[in-house]
């Protein structure tokens, strides 16, 4: 090796150094997939913690006993979820027959006008309903294994439920079960990192609240006043889908102007295109910058980026959880560096302990120690 250049040397550091984190990173991902009953609610467990964790806050600090605190918490996000859920699901089911009838007359008004180049619009939209029926029965064929998906996705649901309830009631005891599992000398630093990543999901959920939030109250006031109908279903479908960031946001756009042009034809379903893109431009150029700058700095090509890998490796649950996980990433690499940096720079105690030990959901107690000491 002493007969390399530095260069040569260094180069050969960081290949290795790359080749063993992706090395580590493929056998985590592996273990991940095949422990993924367990691992999946955990993720899930601590996104919810991220976004409760101020209610969840609000509540102890008025006197609430913990354990009620925590557990009306997750009574609350049932009660919330389950009904936004429910709205999505009835206003998609009282204008299914619509949004096939609209498209079909739509494809027979594209066939009047462009000839025989519109006919196989016509037949496909005339045949939509034959296709669906033959993709429900090749589904139905396969009704075991769907119902051992269903009863999994279940079984993982009420699991991370269960995590949410003693993520939030123990939280004011994660500093210390971090820093007695932390190898010894490090407890600093591993806190440290695991404070940042907490607040890096912390910030996205609560950012992408914030502006899912305003995008679905935009969206509903809009079709409002267009008299679309199942117009509160689509805000709350346009709140989900905005956890997804760009995809969710084109998804539920698209449904919102498939129900318009199903009930109030095509000059509604453009000016509810219009609403929907209004909104989305508000988002990427007033919203985000604004909000998520302050919560979670990565670039719009980071995030689809993320997205993409997230896809590939999970499907939709990898998208969901792709950006908050590059988010906590973030927040490490971003600690370890402002660490370190102050370390070679000299500056005196850049290296001790944080300020005060802040549990995740803790953050007033962390404050009224750090105040107190």
């Amino acid at each position: 090796m002493q007969l390399l250049p530095e260069g040569a040397r260094r180069l050969a550091a960081w290949c290795a150094v790359i080749l063993l984190a992706a090395g580590v990173g493929w056998v985590g991902i592996v273990l991940c997939g095949e422990f993924r009953t367990a691992v999946v609610p955990v993720l899930l467990a601590l996104l919810g913690t991220a976004l409760l964790g101020p209610l969840y806050r609000r509540l102890v600090k008025v006197k609430v006993n913990r354990s009620l605190a925590a557990g009306l918490t997750c009574v609350a996000v049932v009660v919330v979820v389950g009904g936004a859920v429910y709205i999505v699901v009835a206003a998609l089911i009282d204008t299914g027959d619509q949004i096939v009838a609209s498209l079909k007359q739509a494809a027979k008004s594209v066939a009047e006008h462009l000839g025989a180049a519109g006919t196989s619009l016509d037949d496909l939209a005339t045949n939509s309903k034959d296709l669906l029926t033959k993709f429900g029965g090749t589904a139905a064929s396969n009704v075991i294994s769907g119902v051992s998906i269903v009863g999994e996705s279940i079984a993982m649901a009420v699991l991370a439920l269960l995590l949410v309830f003693f993520f939030l009631r123990d939280s004011h005891r994660v500093s210390g079960m971090v820093r007695s599992l932390a190898p010894r000398g490090t407890a600093d630093v591993v806190e440290a990192m695991a404070r940042r990543a907490f607040e890096g999901v912390e910030g996205f959920m609560r950012g992408t609240t914030f502006i899912a939030f305003i995008d679905a109250f935009c969206i509903t006031v809009g079709l409002l006043i267009l008299s679309v109908p199942g117009a509160v279903g689509l805000g709350a479908l346009v709140f989900v889908g905005a956890y997804i960031p760009y995809l969710g946001a084109f998804i539920s756009g698209a449904v919102a102007v498939l129900v318009a042009l199903a009930d109030r034809g095509f000059v509604i379903a453009l000016w509810v295109l219009g609403v929907v893109v209004a909104v989305q431009v508000l988002e990427g150029h007033v919203l985000q910058p604004m909000i998520q700058s302050r919560t979670v700095q990565m670039h719009p090509a980071v995030v689809m980026l993320t997205i993409t890998a997230g896809a590939s490796v999970a499907g939709i649950l990898g998208m969901l959880l792709a950006v908050p996980l590059t988010a906590a990433a973030f927040g490490v690499l971003h600690e370890l560096r402002t660490r370190y940096a102050s370390e070679e720079a000299g500056v005196p105690g850049a290296s001790g302990a944080p300020e005060a030990p802040e549990a995740p959901g803790e953050r007033g107690a962390s404050s009224a120690s750090a105040s107190d000491s």
